[in-house]
């Protein structure tokens, strides 16, 4: 009777907690809008990107970014690669200066890969400005030809608010479970 009444709490809590953490995976953008650029001022940015130790060697396939907040304020930096200098190459991590529309919090980042060799970033960090640095995690291989990334912006995934929520999830369920077994 106790493990029938555990499992009738413990399914919806453990879905609840899992939830969230689905939109901290990335996904590819069926439609991007890069000509609605806003051109607020001038900031500068500092993108540090590394490349997993699974990625090939090294990739020539031509790298694009672009960030934002969820005001519109959008940086887009069309060609960030270059074989001569090695970027992108496996178990490295490369900086680049980006300088674009002064932005708020950073919520969003797209990559975009066209080529044949394939690449595969371990994770993406924006330092800005007005912002808090935010890293976004990938670990898996850009798709060809489309944006591929994250939209935090308004989703409350990484907030300290659904961290909470999860936290009490998980609190509530192992209370539930000692109970039970006592």
């Amino acid at each position: 009777m106790k493990i029938a009444l555990l499992l009738q709490f413990a399914f919806p809590i453990a879905f609840l907690a899992s939830g969230a953490e689905s939109l901290t995976h990335p996904h590819a953008l069926e439609s991007f809008n890069l000509s609605y650029i806003q051109q607020v001022g001038s900031c500068s940015y500092s993108v540090l990107i590394t490349t997993s130790c699974s990625s090939p060697s090294y990739t020539r396939d031509q790298i694009s970014i672009a960030f934002g907040d969820a005001y519109g304020n959008q940086i887009y930096a069309p060609r960030i690669d270059d074989p001569s200098t090695r970027t992108f190459e496996r178990c490295s991590s490369d900086t680049f200066e980006i300088r674009g529309p002064c932005a708020y919090q950073i919520c969003y980042v797209y990559l975009y890969k066209s080529g044949p060799d394939g690449w595969k970033p371990g994770s993406v960090t924006i330092y800005g400005h007005n912002s808090k640095a935010v890293t976004f995690s990938y670990n898996t291989f850009i798709p060809n030809e489309v944006w591929y990334g994250f939209n935090l912006c308004n989703s409350g995934a990484p907030s300290s608010g659904t961290r909470f929520r999860v936290s009490l999830a998980y609190g509530l369920l192992a209370s539930i479970a000692l109970y039970f077994w006592q």
